[in-house]
């Protein structure tokens, strides 16, 4: 293709026009947040090279060509958005049925071997032999004997102080009798075993202690009621050492556990409740569950079974002669 000089020349005055156009746009742009990308339009000059006969050479140039110019978006902050507040969606857990597991049985230990207790007595032992021979001054409504050792009354070979049988202010066994002692130890035992406490708060006195003891009561209460309560000196169970008053000197005793189990099981020990309720015309004193007298397993058995208190057993009476 041939150029003419006049196409050479529109040519180079459309790209400077281009370029005027270029600067005047980034001249334009005053804030300072848009860019002008520059793209340089570089015109290709294509050489043609024509070689002809009659030696005439043509160098032809190709178009530029324009780029419209390329411009960035400004950049702008984006603005702050408190998020929104979503609340959150409870979702009730679902129910799994726990495994059931069948429980591993194992047999329980055996119990330690131990002797069974041996059962209380069913037929009571004889009463011991008399230490010295007394005087047999009668025999009582049962037929049993009544002697005198001393100055001291057996009935049936039993010790007796009551109403109507005193000991002499002489005898003096300075405590509880060795066998009293020993049986209520034993019972202590036994009602400590079963949680209970049994204690004594008054046994053995001495005639002298007796004789104010039993003033004190006159003294305050009179002789008629005293005598329902209290022995007169030479005439008081305590004297003898086989007499022990348990825990309290109150009625109320017999309702509290420790007089219930007293009242259940002292016969097994050699004890009697001595003035039983019910019977305080016979015994002459009024009701004390309390008051425990030590007879021995040989009487004590008989006189459970009998339902009897000892002067009825005995066929005694117990009433003062003066």
């Amino acid at each position: 293709m041939k150029m003419t000089g006049s196409t050479l020349a529109l040519r180079v005055l459309a790209a400077a026009l281009a370029a005027i156009m270029t600067v005047v746009s980034l001249s334009s742009c005053s804030d300072g947040k848009k860019k002008v990308k520059e793209t340089e339009t570089v015109p290709v000059t294509e050489t043609e090279t024509e070689t002809e006969t009659d030696t005439e050479t043509e160098t032809e140039t190709e178009p530029v060509t324009e780029t419209e110019p390329v411009t960035e978006p400004p950049e702008t902050e984006p603005p702050e958005t408190e998020p929104a507040w979503t609340e959150p969606v409870w979702t009730e857990p679902a129910w799994t049925e726990p495994p059931q597991t069948e429980p591993v049985w194992t047999e329980p230990p055996a119990p330690p071997q131990t002797e069974p207790p041996a059962p209380p007595a069913t037929e009571p032992p004889a009463p011991p032999a008399p230490e010295e021979k007394g005087e047999v001054i009668g025999h009582s409504s049962k037929g049993f004997p009544i002697e005198v050792r001393g100055g001291i009354t057996y009935v049936g070979g039993l010790m007796v102080a009551n109403k109507t049988y005193s000991l002499p202010s002489t005898y003096d066994p300075g405590g509880m009798t060795p066998e009293t002692y020993s049986a209520f130890v034993r019972m202590q035992s036994a009602a400590a075993a079963e949680g209970l406490s049994l204690y004594s708060v008054s046994d053995y006195r001495s005639y002298a202690l007796q004789s104010w003891l039993y003033q004190t009561y006159v003294d305050r209460d009179g002789k008629e009621l005293a005598d329902t309560f209290s022995a007169r000196p030479g005439h008081s169970e305590h004297q003898t050492g086989l007499a022990i008053d348990i825990n309290s000197t109150y009625k109320s005793f017999a309702d509290t556990p420790e007089g219930q189990w007293l009242a259940a099981h002292c016969w097994e020990y050699g004890f009697i409740i001595r003035y039983p309720a019910g019977k305080e015309s016979v015994t002459g004193f009024m009701y004390e569950p309390w008051h425990v007298r030590y007879v021995g397993t040989w009487l004590s058995i008989p006189l459970r079974d009998s339902g009897q208190c000892l002067e009825e057993y005995l066929g005694i009476t117990s009433v003062y002669d003066y």
